[in-house]
């Protein structure tokens, strides 16, 4: 148990580290970026019919700190970050930015983990399927079904879902929210107005990532039961279920749970765009709004920041799982445990 808390004492480490890291390439990337706060939130107002003169750009600049050196503002972002959850004030919309966020990330992660969830839900038992089957037919059809699902963007598949939605059904079913529930307080029937829609999300989202983990779990139970221990287990006498969740599934399983952050981050990162089709409010949108329209490097920073996050979170989770779950990890992490 001691080398299991050193362990997770030092992947701890490692997580914090990776996230100040990470908050100081966002915030450098966030001052990279021509023209400080200041300067384009003045030129915004100016756009407005307001004359800005270099006066105005000096007072606003001292007003958010902006003449104090590099490292000491990175300091106080972070520090705010960290000990208070704090993320400023978005540059250009001039709106505290845990208020614009409001509950949009929370929704954003929920709907990526729930797909994410979705996927390994059915790549992996169906994987298993496929590498240990012997059925023609099986194996083509699940190979189709994982091609198709990588080769068709999620877009044109929410699109496509759209269409039929409104031929049949006569509604598109964008939004995450209904008319009537779009700006209420949370309650039970919000909770389940939510529920009706988010499932397309979920389901287009999921779709491209079951694919690529069907392909995954395939090719890495493939692999397995083709090694030596495989074949001396069959020696030994170990066929059928037995034989395949005891030694080859077991052992294929620890790569697919040490991919979960990429496959989270990869959902993520395809989130815009359904989002843009779907009409979404969420962070997605948010994001996709303070990239390529009002050029908000702050809102930006803050949501790439939390997805960071919550990669890492999933990262360290992760690997305390691999170290209770797989044999060999478990060996080297516990001293000999088994």
């Amino acid at each position: 148990m001691l080398h299991f808390l050193q362990f997770a004492a030092v992947r701890a480490a490692m997580a914090l580290f990776t996230l100040l890291m990470v908050s100081l390439i966002v915030f450098t990337l966030m001052e990279l970026v021509p023209g400080n706060c200041a300067e384009r939130y003045l030129a915004f107002k100016n756009t407005q019919g307001s004359g800005i003169s270099v006066e105005d750009i000096e007072a606003e600049e001292r007003r958010l700190g902006l003449d104090r050196p590099f490292l000491v503002r990175w300091g106080s972002w972070v520090g705010n970050v960290f000990f208070r959850g704090e993320f400023g004030d978005s540059c250009i919309l001039r709106l505290n930015i845990n208020d614009l966020l409001g509950d949009k990330f929370l929704i954003s992660l929920g709907i990526c983990l729930t797909a994410l969830a979705l996927a390994y839900l059915i790549a992996i038992p169906v994987g298993i399927i496929s590498a240990s089957s012997n059925s023609a037919m099986l194996n083509g059809s699940l190979r189709f079904v994982s091609y198709l699902g990588l080769a068709m963007p999620n877009f044109l598949l929410a699109l496509i879902i759209m269409l039929i939605s409104t031929v049949v059904w006569g509604d598109s079913l964008t939004g995450l929210f209904s008319n009537e529930y779009r700006d209420a307080d949370w309650s039970w029937d919000r909770v389940k107005d939510f529920l009706s829609r988010a499932w397309l999300p979920v389901f287009i989202l999921g779709w491209s990532a079951t694919a690529f983990a069907l392909q995954t779990v395939r090719a890495l139970m493939l692999d397995e039961q083709s090694k030596l221990y495989v074949t001396a287990a069959r020696a030994r006498g170990l066929f059928g279920r037995r034989l395949l969740w005891r030694y080859p599934a077991r052992h294929a399983l620890g790569p697919i749970v040490n991919s979960l952050g990429f496959d989270l981050n990869r959902i993520f990162n395809e989130l815009p765009i359904v989002a843009l089709i779907l009409t979404l409010t969420e962070a997605g949108a948010l994001l996709l709004e303070a990239l390529a329209r009002s050029n908000d490097q702050q809102l930006a920073g803050a949501i790439i920041f939390l997805l960071t996050a919550s990669i890492v979170t999933v990262n360290f989770l992760t690997d305390m799982a691999l170290a209770l779950i797989d044999p060999r990890m478990r060996k080297s992490v516990m001293g000999g445990a088994a």
